[in-house]
């Protein structure tokens, strides 16, 4: 199961992935599913995504998960044919930022990966370096990174694997973290160098708007394959930059969560981006930053394809 949500004429509607390319509007399919009696009516309203994963274990869960499962078995029904209102390609709706905006920033682990610490330069850390990007960077799948011409001269890409929280957290071990985990999506960490290094500090530089794309979807962990066995990729204008194996996290998921959680109350919706592998555009011999027209793919196997293009403005 992968869940998002998407906009059709400024109204937002939770959404199920079918597919790649495809998204099922779920309170359009559980409509018509329970007109045949093969799912309960309600309460699958609206877009927020993160009051289903608040309720995972309750009514809203328990629906999504049947009306997933119903899905599954209901093959060529007429109403799942594209045009039928229910089924929409993913290039035909604005596609959302999949939990909305969460409650607080989207936390973000820097050189978390010895490969991209190298090629910037910098030492293994000894502790993992936290920073945040503001809410109001959020962007979606397919939508536009604004280049901000005039104002930075490297825009930067940074492809990153982000986990969802599930449930209250706070003093979480390492030992126990996993459990507090709703699932996986994907972030683009857009950077402007120039900015990052001339304030000394990080927020400024990867918080300008559109500088946090998110999506397309959010897999519940029980459904997306083993860390061990993640690899993520990121290309630019179908051109291989980065790769690099979840495995090879310096701090892995459980140490950030418990490191995060010693003295900051994390909620459910709360976004975690792990960090970046090597292969960004500050790390080439000269520099490779975006421009107008550039577009940039963020790959996890099992996870999904984040796409976006850089765009005037």
């Amino acid at each position: 199961m992968r869940l998002g949500c998407f906009a059709i004429d400024g109204e937002a509607r939770l959404g199920l992935a079918r597919g790649e390319e495809w998204v099922v509007d779920a309170a359009a399919a559980q409509r018509r599913l329970s007109e045949a009696g093969l799912v309960a009516d309600g309460p699958l309203t609206g877009g927020d995504v993160r009051a289903v994963i608040e309720d995972w274990d309750g009514p809203a869960g328990q629906a999504l998960r049947a009306l997933h499962h119903a899905l599954e078995t209901a093959g060529d029904a007429n109403w799942l044919a594209p045009g039928a209102g229910v089924v929409f390609a993913l290039e035909e709706v604005e596609m959302l930022p999949p939990l909305g905006t969460p409650r607080k920033n989207v936390l973000c682990l820097g050189k978390n990966y010895a490969d991209h610490a190298r090629e910037m330069k910098s030492e293994r850390p000894e502790y993992p370096v936290v920073f945040s990007k503001a809410t109001s960077s959020l962007t979606g799948h397919g939508s536009g990174i604004l280049r901000h011409r005039g104002v930075t001269d490297q825009l930067d890409y940074e492809g990153e694997l982000a986990v969802v929280v599930g449930r209250r957290a706070r003093g979480v071990s390492r030992k126990e973290a996993m459990d507090y985990i709703f699932g996986y999506t994907l972030i683009n960490d857009v950077t402007a160098r120039d900015w990052q290094r001339r304030h000394l500090q990080w927020h400024l530089g990867k918080s300008f708007d559109t500088f946090c794309p998110m999506g397309p979807f959010v897999v519940p962990k029980e459904d997306a394959p083993p860390i061990q066995e993640m690899v993520l990729e990121t290309r630019v204008n179908g051109e291989l930059r980065q790769r690099g194996r979840l495995t090879d996290l310096i701090f892995d998921i459980p140490t950030i969560l418990e490191v995060i959680s010693a003295g900051i109350t994390l909620e459910p919706g709360d976004v975690i981006a792990t960090g970046t592998p090597a292969g960004v555009g500050m790390g080439f011999q000269p520099p490779r930053f975006l421009d107008v027209g550039d577009r940039i793919e963020i790959s996890v196997n099992g996870i999904g394809t984040l796409r976006n293009w850089v765009i005037e403005g």
